[in-house]
């Protein structure tokens, strides 16, 4: 890359250039590179003017150097910029001997047949006594050589751009562009160390698919905490299979895997409600072989049931009826701050003939928990009031997920079937 004389140097490059080439073809030649409305000394003769008279970023380059920096602040590459010089090169002589006219025409011709400017060409310059002010330049070494093309502009675009030179009378001119040069900061990079293995791999796209989330068991049942579930679907197994749940970090729990099939452990961390669960696949990689995030299944939804142990104590005084108290529930998992919590109580044993009583409580504000730092409990006290005495089936709702009842499996007994607990006794 170039260092800032790069700029000035594709300058007096050019001039030579022309200088060397032209003359051939109409004696006396004298290039210069000043301004065309003679602010500078005024020059008379057979003459070429070089004037650059915009810089514009180069298209192709401009973002080649991002990004120049890492995380930290350290400098990775060299910050560059990539720039197209536009020229006016005015042609000045004997009109009656149409001497701008043969300039013109040598120009063109010349750079027409020769527009890249040679490394060659930019150390004879740099060399030559007339530039000894650009000694230091080192363009030569660039990676990409300068090359001259010429620019249309309309007759507006002419008018505009020789109107900037104030009082100047037009001149038989034409616009080159000179593409690239690559301006550099001489500054110290980060340089890092080479690549000691070099691994590729081709693989085909193999999304899982998660069917149905159940319970690892022989029969439908609900899903509480530390439950073992199946997880069913195509294309399950992979180099390495895990199972990431409410989208936290994959947790290597599966106990079982086919392409079909994954048997996996719920974590003690869930909460109860609303569940989301994934298969991910690890892709074992590399040299020696080491995991690396592949394919990730579609999020599927599973109820994680809470569980609770209920116990009654009464509040209200005397034998009146009907009672209020205290219905304090232990919860399997954790009760969270904010979750919704409901009460359920439906009478067991009701007589023939009246309907079975039902009662609903919403859990106290924030579920009870009073200290601003505690975020979950394993405990709740609800306040019920009004029911009437007997043996109640109790339940609980978190978040929409309802807490799972016992049946009566003794087929001997005249109860068999129906709901027996968790139960309460309030009397």
């Amino acid at each position: 890359m170039s260092n800032h004389l790069a700029i000035a140097t594709v300058t007096a490059s050019l001039a030579q250039f022309l200088q060397g080439e032209v003359q051939n073809d109409v004696p006396g030649l004298t290039v210069t590179t000043a301004r065309p409305d003679g602010t500078s000394a005024p020059q008379q003769g057979v003459r070429v003017n070089i004037y650059l008279y915009q810089v514009t970023p180069n298209a192709a380059w401009r973002n080649s150097d991002l990004p120049t920096r890492s995380d930290d602040g350290r400098l990775l590459q060299r910050p560059r910029a990539a720039l197209d010089l536009h020229y006016l090169l005015t042609f000045y002589g004997n009109e009656a001997q149409l001497e701008p006219q043969r300039l013109l025409g040598s120009t063109v011709r010349v750079l027409h047949s020769r527009p890249v400017l040679t490394r060659e060409q930019i150390r004879q310059t740099i060399n030559s006594p007339a530039f000894a002010f650009l000694a230091l330049s080192n363009l030569a070494e660039d990676i990409e050589l300068v090359k001259f093309t010429p620019t249309t502009l309309s007759l507006e675009e002419l008018s505009k751009l020789w109107a900037v030179f104030f009082q100047t009378q037009y001149t038989l001119s034409v616009t080159y562009q000179a593409s690239v040069v690559l301006i550099e900061e001489e500054v110290s990079t980060r340089q890092s160390l080479p690549v000691l293995e070099r691994n590729v791999y081709a693989l085909p796209f193999r999304q899982p698919v998660i069917q149905t989330v159940k319970l690892d068991a022989p029969a439908d049942g609900p899903i509480v905490a530390e439950s073992k579930i199946v997880i069913r679907g195509t294309a399950l197994k992979g180099d390495r299979t895990l199972v990431s749940f409410g989208g936290s970090e994959a947790l290597e729990s599966v106990t079982e895997v086919t392409d079909t099939e994954v048997k996996a452990s719920l974590p003690n961390a869930l909460r109860a409600g609303i569940q989301g669960l994934q298969v991910e696949h690890q892709l074992m990689i590399g040299t020696p072989p080491a995991p690396h995030r592949g394919f990730e299944s579609n999020v599927a939804a599973f109820a994680l049931a809470p569980t609770i142990t209920p116990s009654f104590t009464k509040t209200s005084a005397g034998n009146a009826t009907p009672v209020d108290g205290d219905l304090k529930g232990a919860f399997v998992p954790n009760v969270g701050k904010t979750q919704r919590v409901k009460l359920l109580l439906n009478e067991i044993g009701a007589p023939d003939g009246r309907r079975a009583r039902a009662y609903s409580f919403d859990a106290p504000k924030n579920n009870g928990i009073e200290d601003d730092d505690q975020i979950e409990t394993d405990e709740i006290i609800f306040k019920v009031e009004r029911i009437e005495p007997g043996d109640y089936l109790v339940r609980v709702q978190v978040d929409g997920a309802e807490s799972p009842v016992e049946r009566n499996t003794d087929q001997t007994s005249p109860d068999f079937g129906k709901f027996i607990n968790p139960k309460v006794t309030v009397s």
